[in-house]
């Protein structure tokens, strides 16, 4: 049973969540503040977190970031409507997904749902186990990446994307596609897309303002491009 920890001051809003996710058979914690969130997750670890941005004292930003120094494990978040900015903000601190208030709680819970398959999918056997490309190797059955030998600290989206770019070099996709293909949704916002290319290549690229490796095609999208 996975676990799942819901960090929101709303108790509505907490309760309906534990309901639905319940439902779907996961173990689920409640949180109303930020630091016993951090708390928590410091001393159970569990498999995501549902996180509200909207906290008092530390803010679900502040969480955001200091789960990150750490750890990977997934995280969604929930958003007020139109707060574009701390979305954004979000998903640059690592978040893995957003759902925004008012939200369906059923939509929330495929979310959750989508983000830990993904999270605790297992390899296909088809295809290469490892790909390289000069100093960057992923390691397909580990679910590692690394650069010039360390390893690179990736969200499951990130790793997901990387591996997605890896294996289809040369290859223009547009944000629509990658959004299709990488994260499993047939609608959302783009934005998620270039927010994740934008920490990708920070990660990946030695000159990250001039990415020689995952660049843009303008007026469509991006392409991976092997090193040399």
């Amino acid at each position: 049973m996975t676990r799942v920890l819901v960090v929101d001051d709303d108790l509505t809003v907490r309760d309906v969540v534990r309901r639905y996710l319940e439902l779907d058979g996961h173990q689920v914690a409640l949180a109303d503040n930020g630091e016993d969130a951090l708390r928590w997750i410091g001393e159970n670890h569990p498999d995501l977190v549902v996180l509200d941005l909207m906290l008092p004292g530390i803010d679900g930003l502040e969480v955001c970031r200091r789960l990150r120094q750490h750890s990977t494990i997934p995280v969604v978040m929930l958003t007020a409507l139109g707060e574009e900015e701390n979305r954004i903000a979000g998903l640059q601190l690592g978040a893995d997904d957003y759902v925004s208030k008012p939200f369906s709680p059923r939509e929330l819970a495929l979310r959750v749902s989508s983000v830990l398959r993904r999270a605790s999918a297992k390899p296909p056997m088809a295809g290469p186990r490892r790909l390289v490309d000069g100093d960057l190797a992923v390691d397909v059955a580990a679910h590692r990446a690394s650069l010039r030998g360390a390893e690179l600290a990736l969200t499951t989206r990130e790793f997901d994307l990387l591996l997605f770019f890896m294996s289809h070099p040369g290859e223009a996709f547009t944000r629509e596609q990658l959004l299709e293909k990488v994260w499993g949704w047939d609608f959302g916002d783009q934005s998620t897309v270039t927010v994740h290319v934008r920490r990708l290549r920070e990660k990946i690229e030695k000159t990250p303002a001039k990415p020689s490796r995952i660049v843009t095609v303008w007026g469509l999208g991006y392409r991976y491009e092997r090193a040399g």
